[in-house]
Order: structure tokens, then C-alpha cells, then sequence
């Protein structure tokens, strides 16, 4: 109470500390100065022998503080000096930067933007004393997500980051006017892009320079900047022995969660290399989608393709052509879209609405089955009546929040088996609701196939949402209590992981079933080719007007064959052979295997890099590539893939969405466990349908294209992505086995209840093919 607190006094402890103020009981209480035997000073409110309230806190370097503290620490808004110049501006949280602020450093460069333990993360703009800015996210101090960088000499780039190098789709923009629409991994060009010389008349690029300058106007005026964190000294802890842990007892652990300027991405002189994406986010399909409309005809322009920063191809087209096949193609796949899709029933916003009851319904589930007690799966969590059923008002209600949709209804399918089905992937249960409950929320896919599903992808790209046709749904159930009896037996099961079973249901009666599934894509390494692969010849190609980088090709349009470690592909067979043996069991058919293909630069290719000045006498420049670095300086491995012995503690063990089971041995490094190092890259650990090396024998190079085309190598190493997908269709339809066996030369009326098996079988015997073994 106000009688108890004592008049201002002065006192001076035993170990040479001092306080000049009021005092409540021992404690400091009330306004106060104290004074450390080192030199450091507090001057402000206190409460209960805490700094609380407004003050201002000196150091004996120089550094000062000067805001809001709460129970002895920093926190709320404050100033805080540095000793080495630097100036942060903004809110605090325990002692450290935690929400909006500015920060200017030393060497004049600022950051503008939001902070998280003590590190720039989320939406920020960072400009450096030479001129250079970027605008955009960050996540633990780098670069990561979507941003915008603009050098000093007028060269930008709009794009994804990672870790501070560009990874992912963007845009570059070269002073001189030209523009280079691709994709990056790791801060070098990998994979299909296009190059637009300076002076093409190109609607997309006019938008792309207009937004970039109304952007940037509508920003602060402010200088942004990154190199150091500065260092928060400690505040002392001692007034006596009795009153330093109530006094100061969060005052004297000030957060260190700053980052040293060696351990920072130091972007003031080389910030060009040091560009980040994430590679869950993408530019704006709109955007990409328009980079086909031209205003001039005749223009020329090329098509690249290029591996970990070298490229491989090239090629000159005429834009105008392009431009009007792209449209003709848009407006094809419209049309599909239209009359396949399977839930036409939310009007315009069918997708927005579809999205927001598929987070509505596996949070309210997560929430309802997280309390129940661990136990072990039941027969009866199988059966029909093991379901979740809720029912959301748009209103709320006394189980469910308010939303913005339309009110429908849940059922989640046997909730207690997917939750041990996600703990035997060693999924945490909370990650896997974040993932597809979070705030950035879901985004739709075009769907790869002729079944009329919708795909969502998780924002951080670790789950595929898919929609389920019922006959389907029934499979899946039907199949599930095997499924799991599988899985828990087979640690290295390349089978489809799956994770959830969910229905939303309308009041007039529609219904949209989903699955939950594992993303098989998603890598350290990015993926630079993908297969659906059956083993079967009829219908299985691809138009060559419709192949692009994220195309999934299929049987006849591979033209690989595949060397791989002989213990490896060993792992592999038996491997596929016991999940097809499962396949047969369940009478499933039609079942493909995803491959994904992550191709390496090889060491003969450093002289390749200059690609033949014919190809580029129409740019300006030349020598000049993005960010001022020429290709010639690119540092290739000197070998591409290296198996060594596994080192738990330099690879990541925790699994991913895709990811299950044992490392790997290799026979190569004396049948023991091993990962792949990829010098220049990083190191990975090697499971079965993930991070596997192998050799790629191209058996036939040809381009019967008339465009002019280089063709640089035929023997590829390259980086193995695969599992076995499509296992929910039954075998019910004989005009589907007749059109699958043709190419088989069976007669399909001589087969009976074996066919499963017999799918299987030339399944296996074409992966053989595409798998050598050597000799």
C-alpha cells in the first residue's frame, strides 16, 4: 500500500551497489536510481524490487537504453544505443527486439520491419549504404519468401528466398532493360527459363516495371539495412544477496539471440549472391501466366535450360507464335476445368470456401482428439461408427468457432488410426495442423490427371490435399486396417503416406471427400523432372506443345535408364516388391511410381559455361548476367555425387512428410549406412525413395523441333525422388484393364482373378528396365 512505501532514501550495499529512491518493505519500489559497482545505471520506475514502468538503463560501454521495462527486463517500446553507433527504435519483448522497429547500424545501413527474438523475421525492408535495397520477408535474419531486390546500378529482381540466396521462380531485370524470367535453387539459375533482350515489347514485363514503381513509392523513405546485431550487454545482478534475485533476477539474462556480423548474410558489397527464396512460394501465377502476351510480332526471344548455374540448352523461338499457342492452350484447359470439375457447388468462390472448411474441420478435430489418452488402435477404430462428426454455423456454436463460410458439415474418418498412422511417421501433431491450418492457408494445384480431382498444396509445401470420388473413399477404408499393418511393419514402405480422411457436407446435400497425403516433392533438392511411371505404352506420352518444368511426364517420354549403387537398388526392389505384393492383396490396380529426377553439373561442363556467341549476339551485353557475376566465375563441384559413411550428427534425422524409415547402406562405402555429399551443397541423408544417387544414361538424344537447339551432354548424375501413387483404385471396370493390358498384348478375357498379381508383375518388370542392374 502507499502508507508501507518508505520516503526517498539512500542506500549503499556491501558490495559497493547504491539506490537513491523510495523502497516498499527491502525492495526498491516506486521511482529509484541504481547505481552497480561496475559503473551501470538504472534511473526509473521499479516495483516490488523490479524495474517496471518507464526508465533508462546505462551501461559502463556506452550502450543506453532508454523506454519501457516490465518486471527487470527490457520490454514494450524502447531506444536502444549501441556502443558501436547503432541505433534500434522499437518494440521489446524479454529483453529482446520482438515485433516492429527500426534499426540503423553502424555502417549507415537500416531495417525496417518486424523482429522475432531478437532477429529480423517477417515483412521488412533492408537498405545498404551502397544503395542497394530489399523489400520483403525474412525469416531468422535472411532473406526468405517473397521479395524484391534493386541494386545500386539499376538491376532488380522479383522473387522467391531462401536463406539468402534467390531459390525458386522470379524475375530479373537488367539495367540495360532485358528480362530473364526463371526459376533459381540456392542462389543459381537451375532449370527452364526465358530471355527477353532489351527492347522486346512485352505486355508482362511493362507490368512487372510499372508495379515494381508504385511499390516502391508507396514505401517509407527510409534507408534499410543489415550486418550485425549488436551485442545487448548484461545488466548486473547484485544489491545483496537477499534482494539481487528478486530485484534483478530477469534483468541480469538479457537475450544474446543476435546475430555476429561473420554469421549474418553480409549483403553490403556481395549481396548479389546472397539472395534467398522459399521454395513454397511462387510469383503470382497471374503474372507468369501473362509473360506469353506480346504487343510485337517477330520478336525474338530464348528459351534456357540450366543446371545448378550452367547452361545446357538454348534455343531461339519467335515470341508471337508462342504467344498465340499459349492462348489457344489457356483456353482449352478452361474449358476442362469447368466440366470435370467435382465440386461445382460454392458458385465463384468454390475453391476459397472448399479451403477454409478443410482448416475449419482439422483444427476443431485436432483440438477434439488431442485430450484422449494415448492407447493402442482398436478393431473398432475401423469400423463405421469411428467418426467425428460436427456441424458449422456460420454463427458458431457451443463446439464449433464462427466462420466466414457457408455452414456445412464435418466427418473425419477414423480419427484414432490416422493419429497413430501420423505418429509412426513421426509427424508432430501440432506442425501438421499449423501446416495446413495457418494463417498463409492452402493453394490450389491444376490437376495432373483426367480424374476431375482438385489438388491444394500446403503453403510450406509439405502436404497434398486431394479430392476423393466415393468409390474411392470406400477403397481407402476398406484397405485401411491393412494399410496400417503394413506401414507399421515396413518402415521403408514407398506407398502413398497418408495422413487424414475428412468430408465436408452441405445442407442441400453435396459432399466433398478429401485425403491427406505426404508430398513426395518436397526436397532440399529441387526437382528438375518428374515421371508417372506404369509400365504400360498406350496413351502413356506427353504433347510436346504441353511439356513445361512442372509437367509430370510419363512412360514414353522417358529416355533414361537409371545405375545406381548395388546395395541401393537392392533396398529399392525388395522394397517394391513386398508394397506391390501388398497392392495385389487388396485387389488395387493401375498404381504408378512417381519419380523425381534432381540433375547435377558435371565437372566438363566448366568449359561450357560461355555458351557459343551465335546464340547471343542479340543481347546488348553479353558478359553481363545477373547480379554483375559472369557464368565463368561459377564454382562447379569437382564431382557430383559423393557417398560417405553417415554421420547422424551432420544430416538431418527427423523425417519428412515423405520420409520414413532406416538410412541406407551402399555397398561403395563397404555395405555401410551412408549419406550423399554434394560439395558446394550441402550433405543429406539417404532413405529409401530419398536423397538416392545414381547415374542417368540418356539412351536417345534427338529434338525434331525446328528451332535451333544445343545439346550438350548425354550421362547425367542426378538425385532420386520416388514412391508409388494412384493406390485407391480397385479392380471394377473391365474396359480399364482391356485399354491397359492392349499395350501388354494379354487377352483380357483370359484373365481372371490373378490380374492384380499380373500388373504387378509387368509393373516390376519394366521398373527393371529403367533400374539395371549391372553386370
Amino acid at each position: 500500500s502507499f502508507s508501507s512505501i518508505c520516503s526517498i532514501t539512500e542506500k549503499v550495499f556491501s558490495n559497493g551497489d547504491a539506490y537513491v529512491g523510495t523502497f516498499q518493505g527491502m525492495f526498491p519500489h516506486g521511482k529509484g536510481k541504481y547505481t552497480w559497482s561496475d559503473g551501470s545505471v538504472y534511473d526509473g520506475c521499479w516495483e516490488e524490487g523490479k524495474m517496471t514502468g518507464e526508465g533508462r538503463l546505462v551501461w559502463p560501454s556506452g550502450a543506453s537504453y532508454e523506454g519501457e521495462f516490465s518486471g527487470g527486463y527490457l520490454h514494450g517500446f524502447g531506444v536502444f544505443s549501441g556502443s558501436d553507433g547503432s541505433i534500434y527504435r522499437g518494440v521489446w519483448r524479454m529483453n529482446t527486439q520482438h515485433g516492429i522497429g527500426r534499426k540503423q547500424y553502424q555502417n549507415s545501413d537500416v531495417y525496417d520491419g518486424c523482429w522475432k527474438e531478437g532477429v529480423r523475421e517477417g515483412s521488412g525492408r533492408y537498405a545498404w549504404s551502397n544503395g542497394n535495397m530489399y523489400i520483403g520477408n525474412w525469416k531468422d535474419g535472411k532473406m526468405f519468401g517473397r521479395g524484391v531486390m534493386k541494386w545500386f546500378d539499376g538491376d532488380l529482381f522479383d522473387g522467391c528466398w531462401l536463406n539468402g540466396l534467390r531459390h525458386g521462380s522470379g524475375c530479373y531485370r537488367f539495367a540495360d532493360g532485358s528480362y530473364y524470367f526463371g526459376v533459381w535453387t540456392k542462389g543459381l539459375k537451375d532449370g527452364h527459363g526465358m530471355f527477353y533482350p532489351a527492347g522486346s515489347k512485352h505486355r508482362f514485363l511493362r507490368k512487372c516495371s510499372d508495379r515494381y514503381d508504385e511499390k516502391r513509392k508507396r514505401r517509407l523513405s527510409h534507408n534499410p539495412s543489415t550486418n550485425s546485431e549488436s551485442v545487448i550487454p548484461k545488466v548486473k545482478r547484485s544489491i545483496s544477496e537477499r534482494i539481487s534475485y528478486s530485484l534483478l533476477r530477469g534483468s541480469g539474462s538479457i537475450s544474446q539471440r543476435t546475430t555476429s556480423q561473420g554469421e549474418d548474410i553480409a549483403l553490403g558489397d556481395s549481396s548479389r549472391d546472397m539472395m534467398t527464396c522459399d521454395s513454397s512460394s511462387a510469383l503470382s501465377q497471374s503474372s507468369l501466366d501473362d509473360k506469353t502476351e506480346f504487343l510485337e510480332t517477330g520478336s525474338i526471344a530464348y528459351e534456357r535450360e540450366y543446371t545448378q548455374g550452367v547452361l545446357i540448352k538454348e534455343r531461339v523461338i519467335n515470341i508471337s507464335r508462342l504467344s498465340r499457342k499459349s492462348k489457344q492452350r489457356c483456353k482449352f484447359h478452361a474449358k476442362e476445368v469447368k466440366r470435370k470439375s467435382c465440386v461445382d457447388f460454392f458458385e465463384g468462390r468454390k475453391s476459397y470456401y472448399l479451403m477454409l472448411n478443410l482448416q475449419l474441420g482439422i483444427r476443431q478435430a485436432y483440438i477434439m482428439i488431442t485430450p484422449v489418452p494415448i492407447r493402442e488402435v482398436r478393431q473398432s477404430d475401423f469400423g463405421d461408427q469411428a467418426r467425428i462428426k460436427m456441424y458449422f454455423p456460420r454463427k458458431g456454436s457451443q463446439f464449433t468457432p464462427s466462420h466466414h463460410s457457408v455452414d456445412f458439415y464435418w466427418k473425419d474418418y477414423c480419427p484414432m488410426v490416422f493419429r497413430y498412422l501420423r505418429e509412426l511417421f513421426k509427424l508432430d501433431a501440432a506442425d501438421y495442423m499449423m501446416s495446413i491450418c495457418g494463417d498463409d492457408g492452402l493453394r490450389e494445384l491444376s490437376s495432373p490427371g483426367k480424374s476431375g480431382s482438385l489438388f491444394y498444396l500446403s503453403r510450406d509445401d509439405r502436404f497434398v490435399i486431394k479430392t476423393l470420388k466415393k468409390s474411392e473413399l470406400k477403397a481407402l477404408l476398406k484397405m485401411l486396417p491393412d494399410y496400417y499393418k503394413h506401414v507399421k511393419e515396413h518402415d521403408n514402405t514407398l506407398i502413398t503416406k497418408v495422413f487424414g480422411v475428412h468430408r465436408i457436407s452441405l445442407k442441400r446435400g453435396k459432399k466433398v471427400r478429401f485425403v491427406v497425403m505426404g508430398n513426395m516433392f518436397c526436397t532440399e533438392l529441387r526437382i528438375h523432372r518428374r515421371y508417372d511411371l506404369k509400365g504400360s505404352s498406350q496413351g502413356r506420352s506427353t504433347k510436346k506443345d504441353r511439356i513445361d518444368e512442372t509437367t509430370t511426364l510419363k512412360d514414353l517420354d522417358l529416355t533414361y535408364e537409371f545405375h545406381m549403387d548395388k546395395l541401393l537398388r537392392e533396398a529399392l526392389f525388395k522394397q517394391l516388391s513386398l508394397d506391390c505384393r501388398f497392392l495385389e492383396s487388396q485387389n488395387i490396380i493401375d498404381y504408378s511410381l512417381l519419380l523425381g529426377l534432381h540433375f547435377r553439373a558435371p565437372e566438363n561442363l566448366i568449359s561450357l559455361l560461355e555458351p557459343p556467341d551465335s546464340l547471343h549476339k542479340v543481347e546488348t551485353n553479353p558478359d553481363r548476367v545477373e547480379g554483375g557475376i559472369s557464368q565463368g566465375e561459377l564454382s562447379i563441384p569437382p564431382k557430383g555425387l559423393i557417398l560417405v559413411t553417415h554421420e547422424p550428427s551432420s544430416v538431418s534425422v527427423t523425417p519428412g512428410p515423405h520420409i520414413r524409415g532406416s538410412t541406407l547402406r551402399a555397398m561403395s562405402v563397404g555395405d555401410q549406412e551412408v549419406d550423399l555429399l554434394l560439395p558446394g551443397t550441402g550433405r543429406l541423408r539417404v532413405q529409401l525413395g530419398v536423397n538416392m544417387p545414381a547415374q542417368a544414361n540418356q539412351k536417345v538424344v534427338q529434338d525434331e523441333s525446328a528451332s535451333v537447339q544445343v545439346e550438350l551432354f548425354e550421362v547425367y548424375d542426378v538425385v532420386l525422388y520416388l514412391g508409388i501413387i494412384d493406390i485407391l483404385q480397385e479392380y471394377n471396370m473391365k474396359k480399364k484393364l482391356e485399354h491397359t493390358y492392349k499395350s501388354w498384348q494379354f487377352d483380357p478375357m483370359s484373365i481372371s482373378a490373378i490380374e492384380p498379381k499380373i500388373y504387378s508383375k509387368r509393373f516390376l518388370s519394366f521398373l527393371e528396365k529403367v533400374f539395371p542392374a549391372e553386370p
